[in-house]
């Protein structure tokens, strides 16, 4: 069989970095596969260090999905078709990761499975990275939600002289009258203090957030979160 070159890759997560990603055929009828470069090292080698063989690929399979991979492959094996198994490898570092495997099982002229083809791609830095940055933006929204919402309760507090624990469950209170979450009451104020066009309605905002809070009793209710 000639020799399998690797694929061009692209991973939205790893602004333009490459990844560890391969191509592979396996000859049924002889029980013979061959890898490119690419899956040499995902499964922690470099070619010419092992004899790739179908029982050396279920071997590096994570123990909680080999049986699954396995049966999977039975399968097309029988039928053809096309297949889709994301699960785990362990490489031959001892390293997990997390991959997608995808190809087709290819008949012959006489209707049966001879060839197994496709492609392995890494995703473990993609997730390792968009894991991060969920993080991150979650970190960053509970920031800047709070800080929003102090803002908020500075105005009232100047606005009202009033503490700010008063000014705080004047917010909640408008957020429960109007049904509609804290952070949201809390820019709209912000949004008019902040604004020139908007000052006009400032007092009768905070007039308004006041009244709410008179007609249902300071700290009475809880905001929507």
């Amino acid at each position: 069989m000639a020799e399998l070159s690797d694929l061009y890759t692209y991973s939205s997560a790893l602004n333009g970095d490459e990844y560890d990603a391969g191509t592979f055929r396996v000859d049924l009828v002889e029980r013979k596969v061959l890898w490119s470069d690419g899956m040499f090292r995902l499964h922690g080698y470099q070619r010419g260090e092992v004899v790739p063989t179908v029982d050396l690929v279920f071997a590096h399979k994570h123990p909680d999905d080999r049986s699954k991979c396995e049966e999977i492959v039975a399968q097309v094996a029988q039928t053809g078709g096309f297949f889709c198994m994301y699960h785990r490898i362990v490489d031959a570092r001892g390293r997990t990761r997390r991959v997608v495997t995808s190809g087709e099982a290819i008949l012959d002229a006489e209707g049966k499975v001879s060839v197994l083809e496709g492609v392995t791609a890494d995703l473990s830095r993609t997730l390792q990275r968009e894991t991060e940055q969920t993080a991150r933006d979650a970190v960053a929204g509970a920031t800047s939600t709070r800080t929003v919402i102090d803002q908020a309760r500075g105005i009232l507090m100047g606005q009202l002289k009033l503490g700010s624990d008063e000014a705080f469950q004047l917010l909640v209170s408008t957020s429960s009258h109007r049904n509609v979450k804290l952070v949201v009451v809390a820019a709209e104020l912000v949004q008019l203090a902040n604004s020139a066009e908007g000052r006009t309605y400032l007092d009768r905002a905070v007039r308004a957030i006041q009244l709410h809070g008179q007609s249902a009793g300071v700290g009475g209710h809880r905001a929507r979160q």
